[in-house]
């Protein structure tokens, strides 16, 4: 028997692809996750950082030395919008930053309270069971600035923290109001089931990050044919959660409106030997930091296993 989703809830999951529990988290659990966040980034010193830009296109994706080596850190990146051509700041930093990432649920006790700490989130992540040992990898707050907040294209989670099988399963929770006008999130129903992972995001021999294809060209001709269809707009309120199978298509649209768009959110995935994460990964454990066990003893319940 379930311990905290109904039986239509999980069906609704591997039907759609994610599921929508409003209200998972408490008024103040929520209150201190987006203090903390803003805290964070009120006392982050801006004189030393590099100026890392979090951008999400295929030509260019975030990935110099300040992003490939944040698995164990709380770093900060900016929007594209914030800084200029001297790499200076156009607004003031609380303005500026696009995401705080990537150990927060380590290394934060707030954080890591409500990821690592929270029997709920272990009942869901054995209710779903996708998993039978999953671990965190990593865990973020994304700010989406008002007016400058960056549209992020339609992906899945897997091509970013990519295992063979796929096991990536997030865990998005709203801080503030999600709105059609600051960029909440829309989703393609069943497109877990119908769309293949064609490719991994992966560190470069070369350095620098880039984007692999894992998929003969046919394969991944079909995944851009069936990748059509009405996306659905969900719209959250302070301490909602959104489950996303990390194979579903998803995105979310610039913000243009007057207000951020707080959300914390983090990444599990099967660990060895039922799924293998390997050395190509942007993302990559460090032996003060190995990924994070959700659950203290394996989850023997699997009754869905890993839909890729």
């Amino acid at each position: 028997m379930p311990e905290f989703l109904h039986q239509d809830q999980i069906d609704e999951f591997y039907r759609n692809g994610y599921l929508l529990i409003p209200g998972f988290l408490s008024p103040e659990e929520t209150n201190n996750l987006l203090q903390r966040s803003k805290q964070l980034i009120s006392e982050f010193p801006i004189e030393s950082h590099p100026r890392t830009k979090f951008t999400t296109g295929d030509e260019n994706h975030v990935g110099d030395n300040y992003f490939l080596t944040s698995g164990d850190k709380i770093r900060f990146f900016l929007e594209e919008d914030a800084v200029d051509g001297d790499g200076k700041l156009n607004r003031e930093k609380e303005k500026a930053v696009n995401k705080i990432g990537h150990a927060l649920h380590e290394l934060d006790p707030v954080f890591r309270k409500v990821t690592l700490e929270n029997q709920k989130v272990q009942a869901v992540a054995r209710d779903l069971a996708m998993h039978v040992d999953p671990v965190a990898l990593q865990s973020m707050v994304i700010c989406k600035q008002p007016q400058i907040g960056g549209e992020v294209g339609e992906h899945n989670d897997s091509t970013f923290l990519y295992t063979d099988p796929p096991s990536a399963l997030g865990f998005w929770f709203a801080l503030e109001e999600c709105t059609p006008l600051n960029g909440a999130l829309s989703f393609l129903p069943g497109s877990h089931l119908t769309t293949p992972i064609t490719k991994r995001f992966v560190r470069l021999p070369e350095g620098g990050t880039g984007f692999e294809k894992i998929v003969p060209p046919e394969v991944e001709a079909h995944a851009a044919t069936s990748a059509k269809g009405k996306y659905i707009l969900e719209a959250c309120s302070p301490g909602d959660l959104v489950l996303i199978h990390g194979a579903v298509l998803h995105k979310s649209e610039r913000n243009t409106s007057s207000h951020t768009r707080f959300a914390y959110t983090f990444h599990m995935i099967e660990s060895s030997p039922r799924a293998l994460y390997d050395a190509k990964n942007w993302l990559q454990p460090t032996p003060s930091m190995p990924f994070s066990r959700v659950l203290n003893e394996p989850n023997l319940k699997l009754i869905n296993p890993v839909i890729a």
